[in-house]
């Protein structure tokens, strides 16, 4: 990040705050020889979602969890990907990088093509491609209503466009783009590493250099010199990593329509659910497990694995142990809420990121924030 969002931004910007006045009392040094870890939260990942196989197992979960899934922030629902031996695969989407930033699996070179230039037209379930032979074209899904409905644009050059339940999601192919989502607001970010952020925080810029600024609970600058001012208060402040390149659209000559999922997972952010570093739950995560925990009651899958994952940060030990405590606590609870599935509890530490820790040796904060995660994977059967 440079900063840990292992927690709600807003009680760690309020945690910092408090360490920092009482570094300030007990030493008697003023704010700008304070050491002050940067507040400013990190932008988030851009990342078009799979929607590519979705099974009435999974939409039975969703119809369960009803309208309560748009109020919660911070939690992902996709179909789940399995090797040829049948062990689930982690990934995030479809958006590819072809060198560095959010990379996914995407299988090899199509076979749904009709046309010896590459081009044609397939369908798979509600779902329709379109290819033109230098690998535009677009995906549109039907959907049985409009908020299942998605309509993707792609250009051979990477480039193109998202619109569906995230909301819309614009990507240049040269490490920019834009998202207007329901649920987080409105992020842009430019292939220099700058963007901007308006959303629940408040508005929160990065310019690409080290420096920034916060308007939301606190008026927040970092000047990017190892200074910043938290409510004109000079303290010291370390640079801002730059907001990673976003990645690119596959082209779809080079995209497989994904096989038959074998199952669903759901990935839920470590700051809907623990402090930093703690793997109790917080009191204000009791709402998403009690969502969780009825829409499991009511379609009995037979089976869940819960999986806790971490970032980099920290010994490999200790990351493993955290994951495996996480993981834990997530079985426990929803257990403790009457759901009968059987349950297997793993932790995975720092082994299987989704996304980059850092680039090219820079901090990836928003890459750090998506490997910090509890997934619930219930397979297929």
């Amino acid at each position: 990040m440079t900063l840990d969002l292992r927690f709600s931004p807003r009680l760690f910007a309020r945690h910092s705050l408090t360490v920092l006045i009482a570094l300030q009392m007990i030493s008697g040094i003023s704010g700008a020889q304070a050491q002050e870890a940067p507040v400013i939260p990190a932008i988030p990942a851009i990342i078009v979602p799979d929607f590519i196989g979705v099974e009435p197992v999974q939409q039975s979960f969703e119809d369960a969890l009803g309208d309560r899934l748009a109020e919660i922030d911070g939690i992902r629902i996709a179909p789940a990907r399995c090797d040829e031996a049948g062990a689930f695969t982690p990934s995030l989407g479809m958006v590819l990088q072809d060198d560095s930033g959010i990379i996914a699996n995407l299988g090899d070179d199509g076979t749904y093509i009709i046309d010896q230039d590459g081009s044609g037209i397939a369908n798979l379930g509600d779902t329709q491609f379109i290819v033109e032979a230098d690998g535009s074209g677009t995906i549109n899904r039907t959907g049985p209503d409009e908020a299942s409905q998605v309509q993707i644009t792609i250009e051979a050059d990477g480039s193109g466009t998202y619109s569906g339940p995230l909301g819309q999601i614009s990507l240049d192919g040269m490490g920019g783009g834009a998202w207007n989502s329901p649920l987080k607001g409105q992020i842009s970010v430019e292939a220099d590493g700058s963007g901007t952020w308006n959303g629940p925080l408040g508005q929160i810029s990065n310019e690409g250099d080290g420096s920034g600024t916060w308007n939301g609970e606190q008026r927040i600058i970092n000047n990017g010199d190892g200074t910043g001012l938290i409510e004109g208060d000079e303290v010291q402040m370390a640079p801002l990593p730059p907001v990673p390149p976003l990645g690119r659209f596959p082209l779809l000559t080079k995209f497989r329509v994904p096989p038959a999922a074998c199952g669903y997972v759901i990935t839920l952010d470590d700051s809907i659910l623990f402090d930093f570093d703690k793997s109790d739950l917080r009191e204000d995560a009791t709402t998403v497990v009690d969502t969780l925990a009825s829409a499991f009651v009511e379609v009995s899958p037979p089976r869940l694995e819960i999986r806790g994952h971490t970032d980099s940060k920290g010994s490999a030990d200790y990351n493993q142990d955290l994951s495996e405590r996480r993981a834990m606590t997530v079985g426990q609870a929803l257990k403790l809420r009457d759901v009968r599935s059987e349950i297997d509890t793993r932790g995975f530490g720092l082994t299987q990121p989704v996304a980059p820790n850092d680039i090219n040796g820079v901090d990836n904060p928003a890459g750090r924030q998506l490997n910090r995660r509890v997934e619930i994977y219930v397979p297929n059967g």
